[in-house]
């Protein structure tokens, strides 16, 4: 049982212990029926415990509340957002095949304009109860269970390549595709920027990352390379039986989630905050400009690359959970003849290319247009964004902020399972290359770049035109 003291009072004369409690102990649909056949986390729990059931009684009543599971979080997204295919004219992400998507996706309170809401106070908005719920943390499909969740591209190509299987029996994806980036994704690398993208339109897999990449990298980077595309046991993906899994798995590799180095959107549950109802999304960030990024990890401000791949290898790959990680089977790479090599491939990743910006991360007033020219002074000023994503160091200031969102909304709220409780301080994101990228903030909880102006705009108070707000928009998209 929670003893702690109340940290928060619903207004109902709930504190933060009893909703958690009531949560994991006792409030119908949630864990006893989500996870049925498996023993419920207690509400302080620090490690998963182990399962008590046979593997294929869990795997009957997964299977059996799987479309409970699936229609529950699909009527939370389309309560939240237009989930309808609006792409913009003419803007294509940087490989050319998929469009970018345009338009404010998220849902506003019944008799609410965006600029009604951004006349309130953060009070005013939180008493009232008027933030979007767009705008709120986004739970995972299923919070009580959480793990990892692949796109449906990334499991079918996987089967095909490698006959390997990422198809969990108990969940599925649940984003429409077309709000998701390109896929496969464009490679693009420092040491070889004048071929442009490498990846010849093909995802990097076992079976043709040498042929892709032979000439074009040193004998270090490619060992690196088989590294990161080589599977180890997960905690939904292995041979025991608490997978997720129909068959005995090798595993997960880094690059299941960061589709040649960028992201295809999968997500999972951040392994740095306990207990289970708390932990939020985490969608997964792209590698590109990992060579000059100083901040690894939404939250754990790891501080090298080395750092970040040992530290996933050892205990992300489980929640963060070293202990579930030995039972499974963890990879313990070694620092300097494994770790090293993986972290040498990531440093030699780019960009995409920006023809409209300058070497000081400017736009050229020769290419660029007055729109985008004047989203680009407002970017600088008014908007308030450079302050943290500055041109001259790739559009990110290497620390970590804390919005506060909390100010909004009532701390403690109980969405499918999950209590939303402050973000805390999270990592300054590069945005080049950002129109590739969808969804955006840590959880990905905004569809698009039309929802991240709006977002910003009321968290910071900035009161934007509706035309300022088009004009931050299409500078964007020249990042």
């Amino acid at each position: 049982m929670l003893i702690a003291e109340p940290l928060f009072d619903d207004g109902q004369g709930d504190t933060m212990t009893t909703t958690l409690r009531r949560l994991w102990l006792g409030a119908p649909l949630l864990l006893g029926v989500l996870q049925a056949g498996a023993d419920p986390l207690p509400a302080d729990a620090t490690y998963r415990p182990l399962p008590t059931q046979p593997f294929s009684a869990v795997r009957q009543d997964d299977e059996a509340q799987k479309p409970m599971v699936m229609q529950r979080q699909r009527q939370l997204l389309a309560s939240r957002y237009d989930l309808s295919d609006r792409p913009m004219s003419g803007v294509l992400m940087s490989g050319g095949r998929k469009r970018v998507q345009a338009g404010v996706r998220v849902t506003l309170p019944g008799g609410m304009s965006w600029q009604s809401l951004a006349s309130l106070s953060p009070e005013e908005i939180r008493q009232r109860n008027l933030l979007p719920d767009g705008f709120r943390p986004l739970p995972h499909v299923k919070q009580a269970a959480g793990g990892q969740v692949f796109p449906e591209e990334q499991i079918r190509t996987i089967d095909r390549l490698e006959q390997r299987d990422l198809r969990r029996f108990d969940v599925d994806f649940d984003l429409p595709e077309h709000l998701t980036p390109e896929f496969p994704p464009p490679i693009f690398l420092t040491t070889q920027s004048h071929l442009g993208d490498v990846s010849r339109g093909q995802l990097l897999s076992l079976r043709n990352f040498y042929e892709l990449l032979n000439g074009l990298v040193t004998p270090v980077q490619m060992e690196g390379m088989r590294l990161l595309l080589t599977p180890f046991p997960q905690e939904e993906f292995n041979q025991t039986e608490d997978r997720k899994v129909a068959a005995p798995s090798m595993g997960v590799a880094c690059m299941d989630c960061h589709s040649n180095f960028h992201t295809n959107a999968a997500f999972h549950l951040t392994p740095d905050v306990r207990p289970q109802a708390a932990r939020f999304r985490l969608d997964t960030t792209s590698l590109r400009g990992l060579f000059n990024q100083q901040i690894h990890g939404s939250k754990r401000s790891l501080r090298s690359v080395e750092d970040f791949t040992e530290f996933e290898q050892r205990t992300a790959y489980f929640n963060g959970d070293h202990v579930s990680a030995t039972r499974k089977g963890a990879h313990l790479p070694d620092r300097t003849n494994q770790v090293a090599m993986m972290a040498q491939m990531q440093n030699i990743i780019d960009f995409p290319p920006a023809p409209k910006l300058d070497p000081s991360g400017r736009l050229d007033p020769a290419r660029a247009t007055a729109q985008e020219l004047a989203g680009e002074k407002l970017f600088l000023g008014k908007a308030r964004c450079a302050e943290c994503h500055i041109p001259q160091q790739s559009f990110m200031d290497h620390q970590m902020h804390d919005l506060k969102l909390e100010r909004f909304y009532r701390v403690g709220q109980v969405t499918n399972d999950f209590v939303a409780l402050p973000d805390g301080p999270i990592k300054t994101f590069t945005l080049r290359g950002i129109k590739d990228s969808p969804p955006y903030l840590h959880d990905g909880r905004l569809l698009t770049l039309a929802d991240t102006v709006e977002f910003f705009n009321l968290v910071l108070q900035l009161k934007l035109t509706a035309q300022e707000k088009e004009a931050l928009v299409a500078y964007m998209t020249t990042l």
